[in-house]
């Protein structure tokens, strides 16, 4: 069901928007972590070492997929605000090519360099092949991830998180069971957890293109509208191309970071792939409510509705600091027992390297979501510069410290240091230049 973001109480309308999105990313995220929990459970260490590598350089792929949902989705909302339903027709259709454009080119590229990558981050012989094999087949499946997320980012854009929500829960719960099947059942390895995941990706990519193909036919529009438009193609790009460079270089950043802490050994990196799994399922909810408050920005601004950008701000501010409140205090105490879950008789040097990052993370989630909401504001608003500033400012903090603080005695207690410093710097920049955009009882500021 299609839903006005323009209208009624902004906090009642983002609450009733952003749960089902909240829901969706918790599913979303269950993707990645039943491959590792099923690695480290049925396989061993060193098959939970191998996915957690392989999934920094997966996070590359995912980055263009979510620049191009995000990208979509500010310009569908718009609008879809504006009521401008031709024009509409035109912006999804348009990002399905260009998509699927960028989808071709990365496959090739992924295919041909997956084993230079993985050298480049210093891989253990140990976990080479395994890593390669799961990093093969899921580059095959980058179609499934890309029309997939145009798919969401077109359901958001027209107020509707139900939908997904729906779609993925379903497929979620299968993968979760189809690994256990692939890798316990018919002992396939860590190619069994690949292929699990393939496999419900393609179907909750089918499914939720059907949905919105039908949604589309149903709105009626005046004439035909275009296939592809490079004026509204440019629109996209203004909002995805930043989006996917910020998202690119967080990976790229990810990929340096990873490349120290294998320097550290497999017990260190099944540590870090547990405990980052766990971070990242934190990190991913508060980034997605900020992409709900980004659709809703849109929306509002597509109305001509300003005044209630602010209004938006602190009810996503709200919203993510109630969870962050449970989340933090549960990670820092819990967080053995949770890493505990994704490893079958773990070394202790994994389980204390997992442990130490959980409990040095977690008290800065009360900071990183209110960069993300600010983000998610000036992401709806097209301010991009802005947005990628405070982005890049803390990438390149964590992975300049990283290599640092590694160096001086810590180890790898140092480079998890490296990510509190790098998200307080950050949100004080992006909380800034939202203040300079936005003012109560103001209109936005012209570029």
């Amino acid at each position: 069901m299609n839903r006005d973001l323009t209208t009624g109480k902004p906090e009642k309308v983002l609450w009733q928007f952003c749960l089902p999105l909240f829901g969706s990313i918790i599913f979303q995220q269950l993707y990645n972590i039943a491959d590792s929990l099923v690695a480290g459970r049925f396989i061993g260490e060193k098959a939970l070492a191998a996915v957690g590598n392989s999934y920094e350089i997966t996070l590359i792929f995912i980055a263009f997929g979510f620049g191009c949902n995000i990208g979509c989705s500010v310009v569908v909302s718009a609008m879809f605000g504006a009521r401008k339903y031709k024009e509409l027709k035109s912006a999804v259709s348009t990002a399905m090519i260009a998509s699927g454009a960028v989808c071709l080119v990365l496959m090739a590229a992924g295919l041909i360099f997956c084993g230079s990558l993985l050298h480049l981050i210093r891989t253990p012989a140990e976990v080479f092949a395994d890593s390669r094999l799961y990093l093969i087949i899921y580059i095959w499946g980058l179609p499934f991830v890309f029309f997939y997320n145009i798919s969401t980012g077109i359901f958001s854009a027209m107020g509707d998180s139900r939908t997904p929500f729906i779609f993925l829960a379903a497929s979620s719960t299968a993968n979760i069971l189809m690994d256990i099947w692939f890798v316990a059942g018919f002992h396939m390895g860590v190619a069994g957890v690949a292929w699990a995941t393939f496999i419900c990706q393609g179907v909750s990519c089918v499914l939720a293109l059907s949905a919105v193909l039908k949604r589309l036919k149903g709105m009626r529009t005046e004439g035909k509208f275009r296939i592809f438009s490079w004026n509204i193609c440019g629109k996209i790009a203004v909002i995805a191309v930043p989006s996917i460079l910020q998202q690119s270089f967080i990976s790229v950043g990810n990929i340096l970071i990873q490349s120290v802490i294998n320097g550290f050994g497999p017990g260190v990196m099944a540590g870090y792939s547990a405990a980052v799994k766990l971070n990242n399922l934190v990190i991913t909810s508060f980034t997605t409510i900020g992409n709900g408050v980004s659709n809703y920005t849109a929306q509002n601004i597509g109305a001509g509705k300003l005044r209630r950008v602010s209004e938006g701000f602190r009810a996503g501010l709200k919203m993510v600091w109630l969870l962050c409140l449970p989340l933090a205090f549960f990670y820092f105490l819990s967080g053995k027992s949770l890493l505990l879950l994704f490893m079958n008789d773990p070394s202790e040097t994994a389980v204390s390297s997992g442990l130490m990052f959980l409990r040095i993370v977690s008290p800065f989630y009360f900071v990183i979501s209110s960069k993300l909401i600010a983000d998610g504001i000036l992401r709806g608003a097209s301010r991009m510069a802005q947005f990628m500033t405070a982005t890049f400012t803390d990438l390149i903090l964590r992975v300049v410290l990283a290599f640092i603080l590694s160096g001086t005695g810590l180890g790898d207690t140092g480079i998890w240091c490296a990510w509190p410093i790098g998200w307080s710097i950050a949100t004080v920049l992006s909380i800034t230049f939202y203040q300079r955009e936005f003012r109560e009882g103001k209109e936005l500021k012209k570029d």
